[in-house]
């Protein structure tokens, strides 16, 4: 292996869909600098160091990869072809589904279902599964991050679609087709593009409403509290890896 390879798998990557959910991971990060070839790829990707719990170290490599099942999964195997991480994580806000939970929970992807595309066909191909779900030992490392942090959290299922899901009747079909506690464009795409490539995965997913808000009105809100919220929480789970 050399020295490249070496130094680039140490590399954790973060990926969110909207600008909210990365720059306060940026932000964050010591030495923080742009890498200028991402933007051909249509991405802005900051490279910066955390310190891990040991005292060393953590690199990251973090980016939008816009909304969308399409964007992001391109933008996933853009990470893991330039920067070979250990993992990779996503993070972001979500549509609430489960009556258990409330805004600002967390809901982490233990499991991650499409919600329009027929299983059948795509999973006749690598990795050949019909649904996707997070690595195991990123779901533990993030799981006491959320208990120190006294955040309601669960490992459960989330649904991901290329479409706004704004209104009860949506919400119904979503819960009835998948079982989901959570709605949204990405997650899915990022956990499938991971299994196909073999890079361990975690999908993070605050809640910031109950998927009941009609995207005009939701592009209006601040979304900044729900963003920190997941955003403290990679920072946290980096550190540990």
């Amino acid at each position: 292996m050399s020295a490249v390879s070496e130094q680039q798998s140490k590399v954790v990557a973060v990926l969110g869909a909207m600008d909210e959910e990365v720059a306060l991971v940026a932000q964050q990060l010591s030495g923080a600098s742009h890498d200028p070839d991402s933007k051909r790829a249509g991405l802005d990707v900051v490279r910066g160091s955390l310190q891990a719990a040991d005292g060393n170290g953590v690199e990251i490599a973090a980016t939008v990869g816009g909304m969308g099942t399409v964007n992001i999964a391109a933008s996933a195997q853009y990470l893991i072809d330039r920067y070979h991480p250990k993992a990779l994580i996503f993070s972001g806000i979500a549509g609430n589904l489960n009556k258990s939970l409330h805004i600002n929970d967390v809901v982490l992807g233990g499991t991650l279902r499409y919600l329009d595309s027929d299983m059948r066909l795509i999973a006749q191909f690598a990795p050949q599964t019909p649904e996707f779900h997070s690595d195991a030992h990123l779901l533990e490392v993030a799981g006491q991050a959320l208990e120190e942090m006294g955040i309601t959290h669960i490992v459960g299922t989330i649904a991901t679609g290329n479409y706004f899901v704004d209104s009860p009747e949506k919400t119904a079909q979503v819960q009835a087709e998948t079982g989901a506690d959570a709605v949204e464009m990405e997650g899915a795409a990022v956990a499938h593009v991971a299994a196909r490539n073999q890079v361990p995965v975690l999908i993070i997913r605050a809640l910031s409403d109950n998927a009941d808000t009609d995207y005009e009105v939701f592009k209006e809100f601040d979304i900044s509290e729900y963003a920190d919220t997941a955003a403290k929480l990679v920072l946290k789970i980096a550190a540990q890896l």
